[in-house]
């Protein structure tokens, strides 16, 4: 009823404006004549009526689109929520560039969470791009961050994950028409330092270590969820080697190192990581901004595919801890004006 009133209220100025061109024309003797000036009168008249109602609409319709912005931010704020700058001991950093202009996230995903088990983190990328992906997205990550805390190991988590996935695509597609998937990597990081994952078809993370930045491999990985069932058997986790104080482990999707330039050629993500890593030293900040100004310099525009980075950086000179509840802190996630925040 509200809403109504308001567009009742809004039509106002539209009725008066052209009740007082009505008037004019019915009205006035300088109306019905034909001669030349009178003519002009009449037609600055009616265009200066014109113009108002123009710019009424005009006001009318940025009005609504800014409140449309301001539901639409929130609601991807909720879903891709920006994790607190510490985790467990670690410092975290991400950001986000959907491919779909006007929208803050697209079909990526991360999250990251202290659990009993240690510091678990995920990162996806779901087939397709923009907001057409977000119910994926919403169902996958709505699940992790349950299973992450419930499960004792990763295999429970991914098992959890499969789950939620197919029951998010029979409810979308009753028709069993669906080809969507969604590839995945899991991390924990213990107390300890050690590193396992669980790899769903997703590019395997980078560890910035000393001067150097290699890419961590366990073998082939799982095919992404939704396309093939996980086997019934265990799924034990592999190990990545151990984040020791001042190590990085850097995730991303594929949109980061297919980006390609004006002239068709691919990000150098390798050479990226690897001067960031000669740069001494650095926070999770420091060095997501070094790859985002990088990429955003690469791509000079909207990228072809959504991009997610997730930068996690042993800060502790101790064992790093791994229970309790999320922390709370400032958040880490890419602010408007950063170098990968949508232009």
């Amino acid at each position: 009823m509200i809403r109504v009133r308001g567009r009742v209220r809004g039509l106002g100025a539209p009725a008066a404006w052209g009740a007082a061109a009505v008037t004019y024309k019915l009205a006035c003797p300088l109306a019905q004549q034909t001669d030349l000036p009178a003519r002009l009168l009449t037609s600055a008249v009616f265009f200066a009526v014109g113009t108002g109602l123009i710019l009424h609409a005009r006001r009318s319709l940025m009005r609504e689109l800014r409140q449309l912005r301001r539901v639409a931010g929130a609601a991807q704020h909720a879903l891709l929520r920006p994790p607190p700058s510490r985790v467990g001991g670690l410092d975290v950093a991400a950001a986000q560039l959907s491919a779909e202009r006007g929208a803050a996230i697209g079909g990526d995903l991360y999250e990251v969470v202290a659990t009993e088990y240690g510091v678990r983190a995920v990162m996806g990328d779901v087939r397709g791009h923009g907001i057409g992906a977000l119910g994926t997205v919403a169902a996958v990550l709505g699940c992790f961050r349950e299973a992450a805390h419930d499960e004792k190991d990763l295999g429970g988590v991914l098992r959890r994950l499969e789950r939620a996935l197919d029951r998010h695509l029979r409810q979308e597609h009753p028709a069993g028409d669906a080809e969507e998937f969604v590839t995945l990597l899991l991390v924990e990081i213990r107390a300890d330092g050690e590193m396992l994952a669980l790899n769903c078809g997703h590019p395997w993370p980078y560890r910035l270590s000393g001067t150097e930045a290699a890419q961590l491999t366990a073998g082939d990985p799982w095919p992404p969820l939704g396309l093939f069932p996980l086997p019934d058997s265990d799924l034990p986790a592999v190990g990545l080697g151990s984040l020791r104080p001042g190590d990085g482990l850097f995730l991303y999707t594929d949109g980061a190192q297919d980006a390609r330039d004006g002239q068709g050629r691919f990000f150098p993500l390798p050479d990226v990581l690897e001067r960031a890593a000669r740069d001494g030293p650095a926070s999770s900040r420091e060095v997501l901004t070094r790859v985002a100004t990088a990429l955003r310099h690469h791509i000079r525009g909207a990228p072809a595919d959504d991009i997610a980075l997730l930068v996690l950086t042993n800060g502790r000179s101790t064992p790093l801890k791994g229970g309790g509840n999320r922390p709370s802190g400032h958040s880490a996630h890419a602010p408007d004006d950063s170098p990968l925040a949508p232009r």
